[in-house]
């Protein structure tokens, strides 16, 4: 089977590679053709994702499916974008036909789920690696940027945290645990769901905001680093799931919350007066630290003093 015969039979008969809202046209010609509103900006991302570093070199390809292309849309959810199209850069070692059904499967479940339409991309052989790029539009000046925090806003994260770092003993088989806790956490590493309605409604009230990929200390970090403020988290607030807890313990749960990645949560900075309406609509927000004046993170016990950082955050190389 040849690159075109592979293109045309698993990805551009695809039902997400038919066009959609903003695709003037996809798949077929030497670029695709994306159409906005008068009034919205383009909001871009890549991600590539590689056999053994992002993911395990076996694993099962309708779920390495929907994980890429989850990973790749949660960045457009940071930016407070609406999803319009992505395209797929593919390295394999070969054209294994199951595989590559499968795969698309998979790709084509969050395709559904994200609104976004593939129009485009590349195949060649080599190991394993994907590399995406999502496109989505957003309000020109309504961005979620991570330059805005401001001292007295709160800080708060879009839902528990830790459960795909703490999948990690699952997904590499190096432990079992009791069904409901293995698939509660292996969802979250395999099928995280990109907070994208959440972000939208961020925009006009986040003052700052990113998504957690790789640990919430690291991430806030980069808040607290281009809004030129101080990020105090108490972590007795940082929420945990109840099966991390169960199959990690409290306090590998926590190391797995603040510096495990993978979350794909939003962390996002808010003025108070803003929290009440916003937790009407999405009750899994928790207020989970303060912007203060200064520079850096800093972890806070229940009594309100400093605890050293864990050492985390996932590092690329």
């Amino acid at each position: 089977m040849n690159e075109f015969e592979l293109i045309r039979r698993y990805f551009a008969a695809a039902p997400c590679a038919q066009g959609g809202d903003g695709v003037v046209r996809g798949i077929g010609d030497d670029c695709a053709l994306l159409a906005l509103p008068a009034g919205e900006q383009l909001a871009v991302s890549t991600d590539t994702l590689v056999a053994g570093v992002h993911f395990p070199e076996s694993c099962d390809a309708f779920l390495l499916g929907q994980r890429a292309l989850a990973v790749s849309a949660s960045d457009l959810a940071a930016m407070g974008a609406t999803p319009l199209a992505f395209t797929l850069a593919l390295t394999l070692p070969s054209a294994n036909e199951t595989w590559l059904a499968e795969f698309a499967r998979g790709l084509q479940t969050m395709a559904q789920s994200c609104s976004l339409a593939l129009v485009g991309g590349d195949t060649t052989r080599g190991p394993l690696s994907l590399t995406l790029t999502v496109f989505g539009r957003v309000p020109s000046g309504q961005a979620l940027l991570r330059s805005g925090a401001q001292v007295g806003d709160l800080l708060c994260v879009g839902g528990e945290l830790g459960d795909a770092a703490g999948a990690l003993p699952l997904v590499l088989g190096q432990r079992e645990a009791a069904a409901d806790i293995s698939e509660a956490l292996l969802a979250r590493y395999w099928s995280p769901q990109p907070q994208l309605a959440l972000g939208q409604a961020l925009r006009g009230r986040a003052t700052a905001a990113l998504d957690i990929s790789d640990g919430l200390l690291a991430d806030c970090g980069h808040i607290a680093k281009a809004s030129q403020v101080a990020l105090k988290i108490e972590l007795e607030h940082v929420p945990l799931s109840a099966p991390l807890r169960a199959f990690a313990g409290e306090q590998q749960a926590r190391v797995c919350a603040l510096g495990g990645g993978d979350d794909y949560r939003l962390a996002f900075t808010l003025p108070p007066a803003l929290l009440a309406d916003l937790q009407a609509d999405w009750p899994e927000i928790r207020v989970i630290g303060r912007v203060q004046a200064g520079s850096g993170v800093e972890l806070l016990d229940a009594a309100g003093q400093p605890i050293e950082l864990p050492r985390g955050g996932y590092q690329h190389f």
